[in-house]
Order: C-alpha cells, then structure tokens, then sequence
C-alpha cells in the first residue's frame, strides 16, 4: 500500500471533521494547534532539556556567497529533540495539519497545490524567497 498524499488526508480531513464546520472554529483551532506545537518546542528545552536555545544576533556575513552565509547563521539550537519529545511534537504537527488541511477544505483550496506552488516559488526564487 501506497503512502497517503497530501489530496488523500485532506479528503480523510474533510469526512471526519464534524464539530468544527463553521471558518471561525476552525481558525481557532488552527492557531491553538499552531500554539501547541510552540509549547511542545518549549517543554522540549524547559522540561525534558533534550534540546537548548542559545540566542544572539545573527552575524551576517559582507561576501555575498550562499555557503558563507549558511555556515554563518545558526539555528540558536543546540543538542537533539529525544525520541519522546520527538513523539509529542510529531502529535502535535499532525493535529495543526489537520486543522490546516480542514480551512483548505472550507476554502476550497487543494492543499497540494499549495505545496507545488510554494516549492515551484522556492525553486524560482532560491535564496531571494522571503520565508
């Protein structure tokens, strides 16, 4: 059996959703998934300490070469997500997905095209893509 593409799970979205039919609830559960996922990453350095932030300014380089700057700039993260955070924040990116997948549906976008249309503009644009 075939891996589900991204047309299949919004079309599986759309035959479970049932309490949260109208935009507005569907928006917020959109952000508070989206907040869930913010909350994960913290625990994760707060709670468990699999992971560390260390943050300053990012120190920009003058040449104007791609590896420079990519060697350059950092993550601020230090250490590696362990298996049980990894666990909770894999839940947690798949609820904000559903409910991302569920105002695709209610807006009648089809999320794959959303992705083939971010990935054609990071394919055209490379590093000048504003994300």
């Amino acid at each position: 059996m075939s891996a589900p593409t991204l047309h299949d799970f919004q079309e599986q979205v759309s035959e479970l959703i049932l309490r949260h039919r109208s935009v507005l609830d569907v928006l917020s559960k959109f952000g508070q998934t989206g907040a869930a996922v913010n909350r994960a990453v913290a625990k994760a350095v707060t709670e468990c300490g699999c992971i560390e932030i260390q943050a300053s300014r990012q120190h920009y380089s003058e040449e104007p070469e791609l590896e420079t700057a990519k060697r350059l700039l950092e993550s601020h993260m230090d250490g590696a997500v362990c298996e049980n955070c990894r666990d909770v924040l894999k839940a947690e990116l798949g609820r904000n997905l559903f409910y991302m997948s569920a105002l695709c549906n209610l807006l009648d976008i089809d999320l794959d095209e959303v992705v083939k249309a971010e990935s054609d503009k990071c394919s055209t644009l490379g590093v000048f893509n504003l994300t």
